[in-house]
């Protein structure tokens, strides 16, 4: 194993130490319920600030998308590339298999025959198989005026259910407004909001597309969306950790 290979593992072990500190039971109970849950402080302000810093690092990304351009709301995002940031990459392995346990319940309940593999890896070799290659974290920038229109993040044919948003910066002191939020969209009925409360350092997880509800006749699907409310002042850093791949 080369030294490369020795850091990423050991970054991976740390953060499988760092994710099973919470409590999964009461984090599966939140997302059952609501559709999100918080891990308060998954990331020190120290690490928040080094990820944000990559931002101007071209070598670190396959893709810059403005907004704007594209009809999404205002504001800029870039996509990484492989190999994934080591911290990133280790989030992402070991957030999967605490999260797939509630995909693959969820999927039981919504009649859904598709079960999620309990590693990560085993996950992106079937996105790989279908043609999904390109990476999807990405790292969201905002300043004065900028939003993030409610959308989806839908890459191809194979999603995983859910996914994971890090806030870099503290709100109040390096920006204002920015909420994150979800609509949740039922059926016959009118459609409900969550704005979900962040610090810096703190990360979401949250329904990527549907999730089951338990109604009087059984459970039936909602329609979830996601996005962030128009920033008041200063700049805000987002982290954005999805699952699977996209074309």
């Amino acid at each position: 194993m080369n030294a490369h290979a020795k850091v990423a593992t050991s970054v991976v072990e740390a953060a499988e130490v760092r994710v099973a500190a919470y409590d999964w039971p009461a984090l599966a109970a939140e997302l059952d319920g609501f559709g999100c849950a918080v891990m308060e402080k998954l990331l020190a302000p120290e690490e928040c600030r080094q990820i944000a810093g990559l931002y101007p690092q071209e070598q670190h990304f396959r893709s810059h998308i403005h907004m704007a351009r594209h009809g999404f709301g205002r504001g800029e995002y870039r996509y990484f590339r492989y190999p994934l940031p080591d911290l990133l990459g280790g989030l992402r392995s070991a957030l999967y298999p605490r999260l797939a346990e509630v995909a693959n319940r969820w999927n039981e309940r919504m009649a859904i025959p598709l079960r999620y593999p309990a590693r990560h890896a085993e996950f992106l070799e079937q996105c790989h198989a279908a043609g999904q290659v390109r990476p999807t974290p990405l790292l969201l920038q905002y300043v004065p005026g900028d939003f993030n229109c409610l959308h989806q993040d839908l890459y191809g044919d194979l999603a995983f259910p859910l996914q994971v948003a890090i806030l870099l910066s503290e709100p109040g002191e390096d920006f204002t407004g920015g909420e994150f939020a979800l609509t949740e969209q039922r059926p016959r009925m009118q459609s409900r909001v969550e704005v979900v409360p962040l610090r810096q350092g703190d990360a979401v997880a949250f329904a990527v597309h549907n999730r089951p509800v338990q109604g009087t006749k059984g459970n039936y699907r909602v329609n979830l969306r996601h996005g962030v409310s128009r920033l008041r002042s200063g700049m805000r850093h987002t982290v954005g950790i999805i699952f699977h791949d996209a074309k």
